[in-house]
């Protein structure tokens, strides 16, 4: 059913709050940074080949690399890195038995280095914003480090509260944002129109053959200008292509583009000028104040675009088992993408003050910033390969030519900011290689845990018969076993038997089933069949973006006229103990590291929301 004008317009104001707040906050410190690595000589020929630059960088990274090409890559409507894994697994390449795979490998790496990101663009964001105090006067350099401080620790605190209530005015902020971005450059350029002559790609192309030595440095500094070009994608499924593109074309693209060349025409004619030409470019006084009031908002909004882009990240690979089991708090009864996880938001609030306070300023925050968003566009760019070749059968030719162009551009600009290594780009990576060490420790954990409580199973045949048998006592009532596989028998049955010699009337076995797409319908979340002497077997369906509500289910299954009381069934569970020193394949300290998470992840029984009094725990020792 078509969208009415009002919803469109509502979509597209909505796509400038939370999918482009990164990238449009970026005005705040790139031209800075840029001109700080400016290749010595003509300083006009050097404005203009870096406005030429960043120009293009947005056009050919955003424009279409982002909006042409990966947004087409989409899962019903769903983007982001692991929407390329579902779709990678759904279509293209089976799943491992056992190991994970090089395509499974690489998108952990990228959805890793996003959590490093996640950590670094709050804090520079922020912390610029804050800097712009220095351009009232240089007395509040003392407090500049703690107001970003305070800042980034009441938009934290204030995330349990939901964004249902602050969400709409994101939108309409971003929108006044990007007009301000706008008219500020526009009047600088109608000062000085020369610097429209950056539009021309030869400025860009002829700075950098000229200046070869000087390469590494000036494009670490340009990426600055399209890092947040990844939620382009990541949000998709919010929002839409259409719209996301209309906001892009129709807002954010001039603004960024006016403010840039405006910034480029203040320091062309303003030669002896040190300070950020982005708060320079607002009269001295009332609007520059107001200025940088305005900044401070909009580092604020693009922050938290950062910060919940991190919940649905980590929901993601937690319902495809890739992370540990986390509190899961829906905020917004009517948008089950709202969420917040209290863990999550406490690590990245301490990863973020840290880093500001560990910095102290936003030039040597840049220094890091750019490694983790270059890396994660290399890894989208291989894996929109994989699933244009696999999934969509492209002629290796077509293919190859257009991954080929981006892949040139994403590595480009990645070893140039390899040289950040020493001077700050190791935080990004270590956050990254933290992540990525959980996700796969903790997927290769459960591959292995699966093989050794279902690897020699006992079939439904040989459950019919133990329910059968004169030795067990059928007593009244009923029982749910919660199962990791569709076709297994639970452990914690077999050892209810063993130890009880008795067996509820009605048994379900229940198994939460993750789906390679981003939801299930209700009407598809349920299957149902009966294997025999009251017992049935029940799979709940979900897609990687839902949380699973057991008592929700246990409701529709007795709706199918399974003879059960949700509310006086008792729900069985194994509680693993893991026990270090065996044959699995994995390393000695993954073991411990496997260990420690399992001990400390959410107990499936509270993830699944069932009452606590209607639970037994069976232990149950493994040995990896």
């Amino acid at each position: 059913m078509p969208l009415k004008a009002s919803a469109r317009v509502g979509l597209t104001i909505g796509a400038l709050g939370v999918v482009f707040g990164d990238i449009g906050t970026s005005p705040l410190y790139t031209m800075k940074e840029c001109l700080s690595h400016m290749p010595a000589g003509n300083r006009t020929e050097g404005v203009l080949g870096i406005l030429s630059l960043i120009f293009w960088a947005l056009i050919l990274v955003v424009s279409v690399k982002y909006l042409f090409f990966i947004t087409r890559a989409d899962n019903q409507g769903e983007g982001g890195i692991f929407a390329l894994l579902a779709l990678i697994h759904a279509k293209g390449e089976p799943k491992p038995r056992r190991g994970l795979g090089i395509a499974v490998i690489m998108i952990l790496v990228g959805a890793a280095l996003l959590y490093g990101d996640g950590v670094i663009t709050p804090a520079i964001t922020v912390l610029s914003a804050a800097e712009g105090f220095l351009n009232i006067s240089d007395g509040y350099r003392p407090y500049v480090v703690a107001i970003a401080c305070t800042i980034l620790a009441l938009l934290f605190w204030a995330q349990h509260k939901g964004s249902k209530r602050i969400g709409g005015i994101f939108g309409p902020v971003m929108f006044v944002w990007f007009l301000v971005l706008g008219v500020l450059g526009a009047w600088q350029v109608v000062q000085y129109p020369a610097v429209l002559q950056g539009l021309n790609p030869a400025y860009g192309l002829k700075l950098l053959a000229r200046h070869p030595v000087e390469i590494a440095a000036l494009l670490g500094a340009v990426v600055l200008a399209i890092t947040g070009a990844e939620a382009l994608y990541a949000d998709m499924g919010h929002f839409g292509r259409r719209h996301i593109s209309l906001a892009w074309y129709g807002a954010a693209l001039p603004g960024l583009a006016l403010n840039y060349f405006g910034q480029g025409a203040y320091v062309l004619t303003h030669q002896t000028s040190l300070e950020n030409p982005f708060f320079m470019i607002a009269a001295q006084g009332l609007p520059r104040v107001l200025l940088i009031g305005l900044s401070i908002i909009a580092a604020i909004i693009a922050s938290q675009a950062l910060i919940t882009g991190a919940y649905s990240l980590t929901r993601q690979a937690i319902q495809l088992g890739y992370f540990p089991r986390l509190m899961v708090n829906h905020t917004n009864a009517e948008q089950s993408g709202q969420i917040y996880l209290p863990f999550v938001n406490t690590v990245l609030a301490f990863g973020c003050i840290l880093t500001v306070i560990g910095f102290g300023s936003s030039d040597r925050l840049a220094s890091a910033y750019g490694i983790a968003v270059t890396g994660t566009m290399a890894i989208t760019t291989l894996a929109y390969f994989l699933v244009a070749r696999r999934v969509w059968a492209w002629p290796l030719w077509r293919i190859g030519t257009i991954c080929g162009a981006f892949l040139l551009i994403d590595l480009a600009f990645f070893f140039a900011n390899a040289r950040k290594l020493s001077e700050g780009g190791w935080f990004p990576l270590a956050i990254g290689a933290a992540l990525l060490a959980v996700m796969h420790t903790w997927k290769k954990g459960r591959i292995e845990i699966f093989q050794r409580v279902y690897g020699g199973n006992v079939t439904e045949a040989e459950l019919i018969t133990i329910a059968r048998s004169k030795h067990v006592t059928r007593v009244g009532g009923s029982a749910v076993f919660m199962v990791g596989s569709p076709k297994g028998t639970p452990i914690a049955l077999l050892h209810h038997v063993k130890s009880n010699r008795c067996l509820h009337q009605t048994v379900v076995l229940l198994s939460i089933m993750t789906e390679d797409v981003p939801t299930v319908r209700s009407a598809d979340q349920l299957s149902l069949r009966e294997i025999g002497e009251g017992i049935w077997r029940a799979e709940g369906h979900y897609g990687y973006m839902q949380s699973p509500d057991v008592a929700v289910l246990m409701d529709a299954i007795k709706a199918r006229g399974v003879p059960i009381n949700p509310q006086a069934t008792t729900y069985f569970f194994n509680r693993e103990m893991i026990i270090k020193g065996g044959n699995a394949d994995m390393w000695e300290w993954q073991k411990g590291l496997y260990a420690f998470l399992s001990r400390n992840a959410r107990p499936a029984k509270d993830y699944y929301q069932i009452t606590p009094s209607q639970i037994i725990e069976i232990g149950l020792p493994l040995q990896l």
